[in-house]
């Protein structure tokens, strides 16, 4: 006989749910303007400030959470970039791309690249491509000493997208490689032609040596 209770009261424990991807960390926008957030699928963040893209990542959750809340921050700046052109003193220019996220200064990108190396100078200019107030390109010269050794920020410029800073090689050095490169093959020729006068000489006295009998001692 089946037992029926009147107005039963229940205690209920959800002993596990299914697991819930973590969507916490860094976050590549991809080629195509999107997030990838994993198993929740693609946000498309193009053209948006950070307020616009996190209501539409939230909204985007919201069919997977009740009312939920995102923080959303740039970690870095990836589209937009500037360039350092190191003059190699005749031995190859180096060219460092680097981003931009709005704060570097002259200073800032030098530091970038540990500093200037043995072959450089300190003459050094930002060179701007045109789209500009000025209707051109501009050149705008570093005062390295003074950025370093005074402490005198004036030309101590903000890399833009697109800026080149060029450092300019240390000319002796640059001469002394010139001239190396004239003159190690000359050196290279005459040591082989010494060598093989050499050579023949040894070969010479050798035959004639042996043709005196070899300069044994006898008896």
């Amino acid at each position: 006989m089946a037992t029926v209770a009147a107005n039963p009261e229940v205690w209920i424990s959800l002993i596990s749910i299914a697991t819930q991807q973590n969507v916490a960390g860094e976050h590549l926008v991809a080629p195509d303007g999107t997030v990838n957030l994993g198993t929740y699928g693609r946000v498309r963040v193009v053209g948006m400030t950070i307020d616009e893209a996190k209501i539409a990542i939230q909204a985007h959750l919201s069919s997977r959470f009740l009312d939920p809340e995102v923080a959303v921050d740039v970690f870095g700046y990836n589209s937009k970039s500037y360039y350092i052109v190191t003059q190699g003193a005749g031995l190859g220019d180096q060219v460092v791309h680097l981003p931009v996220t709005g704060n570097e200064t002259a200073l800032d990108a030098i530091s970038q690249i540990q500093g200037l190396s043995g072959t450089s100078s300190t003459r050094m200019w930002i060179a701007r491509p045109g789209a500009n107030d000025d209707g051109g390109d501009q050149i705008l010269p570093i005062d390295w000493l003074g950025i370093t050794q005074r402490g005198d920020v004036t030309t101590n410029y903000q890399m833009l997208p697109g800026d080149r800073l060029y450092i300019s090689e240390d000319k002796l050095i640059a001469l002394d490689t010139a001239l190396a490169k004239v003159i190690s093959p000359v050196e290279r020729i005459f040591g082989v032609t010494l060598l093989g006068t050499q050579t023949a000489k040894e070969i010479k006295f050798f035959n004639q040596f042996q043709g005196n009998g070899g300069g044994g001692i006898g008896p």
